[in-house]
């Protein structure tokens, strides 16, 4: 992707299904779940690159002794940050007693972050600051073992407000008005409700407090509490949690925006974000890492039991196709048929662009995501090439010579690579006219294999803000001097803020609305603007399942290619002397690609929540009224 866009955050959870001992005798090493977490981590490294933690439980630890450990960083590496520090605190530990060695229970009694249940985490921070108390897991400590609880996760809420308020109303005084506390707090509070309950009744039983630590942790049912936990929750989520005692669960939304994987074998259960990296780290098949359902939770037990549990009602399932068009690694087998497949489907369009002169036409791509979706591009225009030259050599109209026969087949679909990014530079000066020219050069160009009169067609995964193409890559490509430059974006125009953990908070960040906007004012429509703000305003006080999205009729009047053209004209600015054009998926098209996730709330307005309805009209609203807070 050209413009830089942030994506919330990934997890990974191991659980050992085996003493320590088993790993060392078979592994070589009581670390076996550290070191698997570390490839975890660096796997998901994509997901996030602000910050990273990472959290462990010893199980079955005596009173006293140190069970959980917890690290974070945000250092410019910080998974490799995390991991240094622990891998030096474990070096001095073994310089210091070098009976620990080969001794796993004085390894586990005395050394952090050796454990049977481990978090890991790694964070963009989208918004706030980015300091290490912003980054997952997050802590809720108690005395009581089973009344700790870690927590991180992939998601956003798009009711932060009345959550808040929940808690108030039931007597806690949360100390941040953020979605991460305000969750874990509700949590906890139905945690912490369901283990007096349980001791109540073990009471009445006959046992003391001591008899009861171990039989409170046997009989949670933290399915229930997870049910009593989220059922006001609206938003696109994949909750990891550890409990001090040893449970742990994965809860993952009822639209399934938010992705989450799992795999289990008997040494091992593994939940991460995506499929390819359980593949590549436990070294197994496609088929044995299975997709968490929406509205369900996977819960391990302090035992070792696994259980999958039905939280709450799947909603139509809404998967986010940014997953697939962008966030995701394309090492996933089905992401990677699904990108190609994106841009087989452009083909026809760009065609149509270059008046089917392929001869005359170089293809490539902006690095390196859209690659993929590149190499379908290129199949597809090859498929009709050579149906092109088959019709040639058979017209049965004339005798063909051999020279001939060589002439046709000689004729090849023009790949290059053109753009090139210059990953050393910084544009380092804030003052605008001389940063402006610095971002012209963070992408390079290959010059001499553009000819006069070709066409140069140009394919990115996405085209969110459009503040890259015009300020550096049209600029530089149009030193090249090509006839016409085709821009082809493999996901549809993004007419709509994400609040489910995507960085696109702002309505008039997006070149979409930029584009609707001034085809209101040269059609003379723009009172449209001001009749959606009113409409938007009067729903303000409206439950959000009575909310409707306004922000529609703004692009109601036009054609996708009407926009289309508009962006075209907003990202070329005088200097450019090239003809530009720019091709836009269509969302009929994006679902024949990926047809199980058809979460595209940013393309369509359709939200798979109530709230989300509420947010885009938020956010209208405050680019009415100039206000440059976020719509959640």
């Amino acid at each position: 992707m050209s413009d830089a866009l942030k994506h919330e955050c990934g997890i990974a959870v191991i659980r050992l299904l085996k003493p320590l001992e088993y790993y060392k005798e078979k592994y070589g090493t009581a670390f076996y779940g550290v070191n698997k977490m570390y490839l975890m981590m660096e796997k998901q490294h994509n997901r996030g690159q602000d910050g990273a933690g990472f959290a462990s439980i010893k199980l079955d630890t005596k009173p006293g002794d140190r069970y959980i450990s917890r690290i974070r960083s945000i250092q410019q590496q910080p998974i490799q940050d995390i991991f240094a520090q622990i891998n030096q605190r474990i070096n001095n530990e073994f310089k210091a007693h070098p009976e620990y060695s080969n001794d796993v229970a004085l390894q586990k009694k005395h050394i952090p972050y050796i454990g049977e249940l481990l978090l890991g985490h790694v964070r963009y921070g989208t918004f706030g600051k980015n300091s290490v108390e912003s980054v997952h897991p997050f802590l809720r400590q108690n005395n009581w073992m089973h009344r700790n609880l870690i927590m991180a996760g992939n998601f956003n809420m798009t009711n932060v407000k009345e959550l808040f308020s929940n808690l108030i109303e039931l007597g806690q005084h949360p100390k941040e008005y953020t979605d991460t506390i305000t969750i874990m707090e509700k949590i906890g509070h139905f945690l912490d409700d369901a283990v007096s309950k349980i001791y109540k009744n073990l009471k009445k039983e006959g046992y003391n407090k001591r008899e009861a630590s171990p039989l409170i942790a046997e009989r949670l049912k933290v399915s229930k509490i997870l049910k009593r936990a989220a059922k006001n929750w609206d938003g696109g989520y994949a909750m990891a949690g550890l409990i001090g005692h040893g449970d742990a669960f994965v809860l993952r939304d009822p639209a399934g925006i938010r992705p989450a994987y799992y795999y289990k074998d008997d040494e091992v259960v593994v939940i991460a974000s995506e499929r390819p990296v359980i593949q590549t780290v436990f070294n197994v098949k496609f088929e044995d890492v299975q997709e968490l359902d929406p509205g369900h939770a996977i819960i391990t037990k302090k035992s070792g039991k696994v259980s999958i549990k039905k939280i709450l009602e799947p909603l139509e399932r809404k998967s986010c196709s940014f997953e697939r068009i962008y966030f995701s690694r394309g090492s996933d087998a089905e992401i990677y048929q699904e990108r190609k497949k994106l841009g087989e489907l452009l083909m026809p369009q760009v065609l149509d662009a270059v008046n089917n002169d392929t001869k005359n036409t170089v293809f490539s791509y902006i690095p390196n995501t859209a690659e993929t979706s590149f190499f379908g591009m290129i199949e597809r225009a090859e498929a009709l090439l050579n149906k092109k030259k088959t019709a040639a050599i058979l017209s049965g109209q004339r005798s063909i010579s051999a020279e001939e026969v060589t002439d046709i087949l000689s004729e090849r679909t023009r790949v290059e690579k053109i753009a090139i990014k210059d990953v050393k530079l910084r544009t380092f000066i804030t003052e605008d006219s001389s940063r402006d020219d610095l971002v012209a050069h963070v992408y390079d160009v290959t010059y001499g294999v553009i000819k006069p009169n070709d066409n140069l067609v140009i394919i990115d995964d996405s085209i969110v803000r459009g503040t890259t193409l015009k300020k550096s890559i049209l600029k530089m490509l149009d030193r090249l001097n090509p006839k016409k430059i085709v821009v082809v974006s493999s996901a549809p125009q993004i007419r709509y803020p994400d609040c489910y953990g995507i960085d696109m908070a702002n309505l008039e960040s997006l070149v979409a609305f930029q584009a609707a906007l001034e085809l209101l004012k040269d059609s003379d429509q723009y009172h449209i603007v001001e009749d959606v703000y009113k409409k938007c305003i009067e729903q303000t006080e409206l439950d959000d399942k009575y909310v409707q999205n306004f922000v529609k009729e703004i692009y109601a009047p036009f054609t996708d290619e009407q926009i289309s053209d508009k962006i075209a004209q907003l990202l070329s600015d005088e200097s450019i002397e090239s003809e530009v054009k720019i091709i836009f998926q269509s969302v009929d098209n994006l679902h024949k690609a990926c047809p199980n996730d058809l979460g595209d709330w940013y393309f369509t307005g359709n939200y798979p929540t109530v709230g989300g309805n509420r947010v885009v009209n938020r956010a209208f609203i405050n680019f009415y009224e100039g206000n440059k807070e976020r719509a959640y």
